[in-house]
């Protein structure tokens, strides 16, 4: 039996790289088993890592760590009829129960019983070989790389975000955040036809954010929302759409006032489960405010806009470690010196 080696996180600030018990997976009937290739860390990684919780999401018991991932096929279900062995991948990493209400209307992500990798209880794709629903891998074309394909799954948030706002071509958008997240709306926003300013407290983001296409940036100074959007507004305009990346909550005030009266705010990033807002201000200028939470029947989107070169998602990475060096790597992303770090499982 092969050995499969993965990122286990054990405890709080627990976390080992070591061999799965089991070996290589056989996948069930509706499933592929996959070599995998590249997966980022994402804050979530991080922040289970650190505290062994986001919101009502536990862990409890050891779990596998990852789910910005792309791989290989090396083993196929035997009703799987649309992949083969050797085919490239993108793994959206969450799969619904496909018959609740929120599933059979589309919005399959706010499925209660959503299986979602690295999301308690569920192992993440943080190993050598990992199995996944053949229905929620996506095989690549030849003119996109794995790395490409692990990116999606970020680059589907913003897919996800910039149509809950109702973006629309010529629109100003502000994204609040130049991290990972604030650069994939940046990106899908200008793909769609906006001009985007995007702001941050870090001067070396938005140095990454005006290479990497922004149209405007804005250096965040004062922790007075009000005061940080007047300056804003001073210099740009008001926003018919703001995409808020930090869930910060002075950068939250500072999104609402920056937006005009009847445009659309859309809650991307999250902090405290509780933060205070001008709800009043909200109110009498008419700003529909959205929430998101991951995507739906967005994979499809991301991978088209990667595919035909409207969005160019590799200039994000910034680190990449081999698996063996994967603690070095959260190491990375823990201090912020990197954009977006990838783990090689295959290396």
């Amino acid at each position: 039996m092969s050995t499969n080696i993965g990122v286990i996180l054990k405890d709080v600030l627990d976390m080992k790289i070591e061999e799965l018990p089991g070996g290589v997976p056989e996948p069930e009937p509706d499933q592929v088993c996959l070599s995998m290739g590249p997966v980022g860390i994402c804050g979530s990684d991080v922040h289970y890592w650190q505290s062994g919780r986001i919101g009502d999401f536990i862990v409890k018991d050891p779990m596998v760590l990852g789910h910005e991932s792309a791989g290989t096929v090396c083993a196929v279900g035997k009703d799987v009829k649309h992949l083969q062995v050797g085919d490239r991948v993108a793994i959206e990493p969450g799969y619904p129960c496909y018959t609740c209400p929120a599933c059979l209307s589309g919005r399959y992500n706010l499925c209660p019983e959503m299986k979602f990798c690295a999301t308690p209880p569920i192992d993440g794709s943080l190993c050598q070989y990992y199995c996944h629903k053949a229905a929620f891998c996506f095989k690549l074309p030849d003119n996109v790389s794995l790395d490409e394909g692990a990116l999606l799954e970020p680059l589907s948030v913003a897919v996800h975000a910039c149509q809950r706002g109702k973006l629309s071509f010529g629109q100003k958008v502000l994204v609040c955040g130049a991290g990972p997240i604030g650069l994939v709306n940046m990106m899908v926003a200008k793909a769609g036809g906006a001009t985007v300013t995007i702001t941050d407290i870090s001067e070396s983001r938005l140095a990454k954010a005006k290479e990497m296409g922004a149209d405007a940036t804005f250096h965040v100074t004062s922790r007075d929302s009000r005061e940080t959007a007047d300056n804003i507004v001073k210099l740009y305009g008001f926003s018919d759409l703001t995409i808020e990346c930090t869930g910060v909550e002075a950068s939250i005030g500072a999104g609402l006032w920056a937006t005009k009266p009847g445009g659309s705010y859309v809650q991307v990033g999250y902090g405290k489960a509780e933060v205070n807002f001008p709800i009043v201000a909200v109110g009498i200028r008419e700003i529909d405010i959205y929430g998101i939470f991951r995507y739906a029947n967005c994979y499809p989107k991301a991978l088209a806009l990667v595919a035909s070169g409207a969005v160019n998602v590799k200039g994000l990475i910034t680190h990449r470690f081999p698996l063996q060096e994967a603690i070095k790597a959260f190491e990375v992303t823990k201090a912020g010196t990197g954009v977006k770090v990838i783990i090689d499982c295959d290396k």
